[in-house]
């Protein structure tokens, strides 16, 4: 089971509230809504499901998967949710874009709510993260400052378990095969990498 740090009403009023005060321009969320409802509640089973096999006491103890708003990790990797699943729920992306906007500005992480992010991943202090239209396996860790972009218009392809530690950037034509780590400060453009390698 999912624990929030709010009673569910209140996490998605929360929520809600965020957007709303950030975002003045009438068209305001409402918890109320059902198609909000909707988007909230897969965003949340989606970030359970990504939160559940990440070993660490803050993000599962005592039998429980925890989701904090005030974890501002695991808050990001739930807007990201968020944001693709207003994408998924609504007929427009006003609400998609005020989610990835929200994270932007609260967390600096600029991932896009119609990027194809995995299942699985984890936020490791991702301030500064720019995360492109790559192509993204489960297990994907990423920290502070990683870039992942095109070349020429070309995305890389990244295996199952990479990790990016901070300042890491990977761009263009690069497959990267599974359990590659890319070490802090290091450029990769538009060459392949073996598995379980460290660049």
């Amino acid at each position: 089971m999912l624990s929030l740090s709010l009673p569910r009403e209140e996490f998605a009023a929360y929520v809600a509230r965020q957007m709303n005060h950030f975002f003045p321009d009438g068209r305001d969320a409402d918890p109320g809504d059902t198609l909000y409802r909707k988007a909230l509640d897969l965003a949340l089973d989606r970030t359970f499901h990504c939160f559940r096999p990440v070993s660490l006491p803050a993000y599962n103890r005592d039998g429980a998967t925890h989701l904090s708003h005030l974890h501002s990790d695991q808050y990001s990797a739930f807007l990201w949710f968020l944001s693709n699943s207003f994408l998924r729920v609504y007929d427009d992306n006003l609400f998609a874009q005020k989610a990835f906007y929200l994270n932007k500005a609260l967390n600096g992480i600029v991932c896009m709510y119609d990027a194809q992010m995995p299942d699985i991943f984890l936020v490791l202090h991702g301030t500064g993260a720019m995360l492109g239209k790559a192509a993204y396996q489960d297990f994907f860790i990423f920290c502070q400052g990683v870039t992942v972009g095109a070349s020429h218009g070309v995305y890389p392809v990244l295996g199952r378990g990479v990790s990016l530690l901070p300042g890491a950037t990977v761009v263009g034509t690069c497959n990267v095969g599974d359990g590659v780590t890319f070490g802090a400060n290091t450029l990769t453009n538009s060459i392949d990498i073996p598995p379980c390698s460290v660049r």
